[in-house]
């Protein structure tokens, strides 16, 4: 890390939401930001002389080097990478397509290791650096519906807790952000391609509605993305930053919720999402 208090900063998925949001407050707060998405055209106003805007698909392993090599080139190093590009997949279990599944866990836990191994080496060759992990409370709690989501956010979680000492050594810090409900246009997205479970061959084709409802989980008592994204850029430029930070509507809540027994919690769920 440099002596003096400037980062640069890589940050995945910044076309709206959180991403975005972190993009606009590490600027603010005088750091260097590579902004990254796979339409780099809707983030264009975030380029400018502390500013650098790459295409980035996390999915795809040549798109990752080239964003890498052109980061490297323009800033000379990266001090923090924050791993934010995901989305949710909402749907049953037993019905979910398999190829949507493994776009789920591409994006949400692959993608986050191969970007990963791309920054540690040069981390470990400047002296440290800071990895930070987007999480979510749903890696403590599955709720009926959510089950991709929440496995997706539980392995990044568990993988994030297994990189932290490997690669301490190398003076580079991980950060996991355990978020809570944000307000952006997440359950928007998340809603999407609900229609197929109307399906008459479906088991839940009367509980649709209730899968829009998780998707909408997040509306409630949710955060800012710019009061998030603040909390998160004050914590971890920080000279040791927390191993978790736990903001966001419901961070403190769901995980008390998680420690009822199973199958109270199972009765509980089951009757909020009309599951009798």
């Amino acid at each position: 890390m440099t002596a003096d208090r400037t980062r640069v900063v890589m940050i995945t998925g910044c076309s709206t939401g959180i991403g975005r949001a972190l993009a606009e407050a590490f600027l603010e707060a005088g750091h260097r930001v590579v902004a990254t998405a796979r339409r780099p055209e809707s983030i264009t106003v975030l380029e400018g002389e502390r500013g650098l805007i790459l295409p980035l698909d996390v999915t795809d392993g040549e798109s990752i080097e080239t964003a890498t090599a052109e980061a490297l080139r323009w800033a000379g190093r990266i001090d923090i990478l924050v791993n934010n590009a995901g989305y949710a997949l909402v749907g049953p279990v037993s019905e979910i397509d398999l190829d949507d599944l493994r776009r789920q866990l591409e994006t949400n836990v692959v993608g986050v290791v191969a970007l990963t191994r791309a920054i540690v080496p040069q981390m470990a060759a400047q002296g440290g650096g800071c990895i930070v992990n987007i999480g979510s409370v749903s890696s403590l709690l599955a709720t009926p519906f959510g089950g991709a989501y929440s496995a997706s956010k539980a392995a990044l979680h568990l993988l994030s807790d297994a990189l932290r000492p490997e690669v301490r050594p190398f003076g580079i810090n991980v950060v996991v952000v355990r978020a809570g409900a944000v307000a952006t246009e997440f359950p928007v997205a998340a809603a999407k391609g609900l229609d197929r479970y109307r399906d008459p061959s479906s088991l839940y084709r009367d509980h649709v509605d209730a899968m829009e409802d998780r998707a909408a989980m997040s509306k409630n008592l949710a955060m800012s993305p710019a009061d998030l994204a603040h909390r998160i850029v004050e914590k971890v430029t920080r000279a040791n930053p927390p191993a978790v930070i736990k903001v966001g509507g419901g961070a403190r809540l769901v995980p008390a919720v998680a420690l009822l027994p199973k199958r109270a919690l199972a009765w509980m769920l089951g009757r909020k999402f009309g599951l009798r």
